[in-house]
Parts: C-alpha cells; structure tokens; sequence
C-alpha cells in the first residue's frame, strides 16, 4: 500500500468531544462540600457492589475496574433529572461542565464551597458487521477513539472493509450518518472519530467475503448433487436387484 504525506501538524491536535447528556442517560451524581453532614441530603444512598461489604464508591468486584456504585439519576424523555433533595433539573444538552454550574447555581446558598463527581454509567456503543466480538459494547471511561472501539469488539476480521465503516449517531432528536476510511490519517479530524454513547458502528464486508460466499455456496450445491446422486443409484440398485 502506498502511503502517501498528510498533514502531521493538523493531526497532532487532540480534539476530544465532551459527551453531552441525552434522554436516556444514566448519571451518577454525587456532591461534596465543607460540611459533610449538610451534603448528605443532596446524595442518593450508595449501594455497594455485590459481596463487597462496602457502601462508598469503590471498586466494582464484577469486572475489578472502578466505578461508582451509586443507583444513578435516568434522564427522562423531557431531558430531566428528580435531583436528590432539590427536585427536577432540566439536563439535556448540556455537558458535564455545564452540570455543575447548575447545581452550583442551585446548590451553593445552602453548601459551603460544593463539588461535584459526576459520571456516566451507561456509556455504551453497538458495533455490528466484520468484527470478531459484535455487540453492545460498555465504554471503560467517557472517550474513546473510533480505533479503541474496534480492538475492544475483537479487532476486524479477514473480511472487514477497511475503507467502509458506517456510523450511525443520534444528536439533537435527529440521526446523523457517515462513512470513515480507516486507511485514511484524516480521520483523526473527524467529528465522528471520537464515538459518542448510543453510537452504532457498522463495518462493511469487503469483496473477498462476496467471493468466498459464493465459493462455500457452490461447494454446498456440489456435495448436495453428489448426495442427491448417490442416493440415487442405491436406491436404483435396490429396486432392482
């Protein structure tokens, strides 16, 4: 394959897009500030990992990545959260960031210096086609690269089209599509290289797939005649001895 020059100085720039909250979503939220007893009230109760004994975030024993074992605030399909101890917060569309300015906003007249730890708990994608592990895929942190997506689903197989990858993203109540060439270094600037929770991922099979398709169905139709052929002279002999 030739490799032919691209802009290095453009791609060297890391551009990671800060996930934005959606319906759907599953947030754990959890708030500190200078007088722990005040900040009780604006957290939900943890529940610790199964068999673990412990009721603060922690480790989740299942998978021994860490995690926070809260129950999670489900933003609902208006895009709002009931926030433990101030009631519904209008979510959607905003970014972490953003989050915690809102809850400064509502929380600071009542807490001393209050922040913030705030994480996604279902952040997942589906990848579909020529990988060798297809499925939902549960996202070990908040960004992940259209690369790291594909090594945890298994790698490409034999097959994959290399050059068609088909994304399929919801933002803004609308779908969004298109295509990545993974031979391509340009994708790196893509708005699309970075995946985004409930993005759907398709890799195309490439012609090869096509040919060694028609190549085991023709094999298929031979042993099926040679079977049929077969069948048919014993029968033949036995009817007539």
């Amino acid at each position: 394959m030739v490799r032919g020059p691209f802009d290095t100085a453009k791609l060297s720039v890391i551009n990671p897009v800060e996930p934005i909250i959606r319906k759907g979503d599953i947030l754990s939220i959890i708030v500190f500030s200078d007088n722990p007893v005040a900040t009780r009230i604006y957290n939900q109760s943890l529940i610790a990992p199964s068999g673990s004994g412990n009721t603060s975030p922690g480790v989740n024993q299942s998978s021994g990545s860490a995690s926070v074992s809260a129950p999670g605030y489900q933003v609902d399909l208006d895009g709002n959260i009931v926030f433990q101890g101030i009631g519904k917060i209008k979510v959607e569309g905003l970014t972490k960031a953003a989050l915690k300015d809102t809850l400064d906003e509502r929380l600071s007249p009542y807490l001393q210096h209050p922040y913030y730890s705030i994480l996604f708990l279902n952040y997942k994608f589906t990848m579909m086609g020529e990988v060798s592990k297809p499925g939902i895929v549960s996202v070990p942190g908040e960004r992940i690269n259209i690369l790291q997506a594909i090594a945890l689903s298994g790698d490409l197989t034999a097959f994959a089209d290399r050059d068609s990858v088909f994304i399929i993203r919801e933002n803004n109540n609308k779908r969004e599509f298109a295509w990545m060439n993974l031979t391509k270094p340009e994708i790196m600037a893509s708005p699309y290289f970075y995946v985004q929770q409930n993005d759907i991922i398709i890799v195309e099979p490439n012609k090869k797939k096509s040919v060694a398709n028609d190549i085991v169905t023709a094999r298929n139709i031979t042993l099926a005649l040679a079977f049929i052929s077969t069948f048919a002279i014993v029968y033949s002999l036995f009817r007539h001895p």
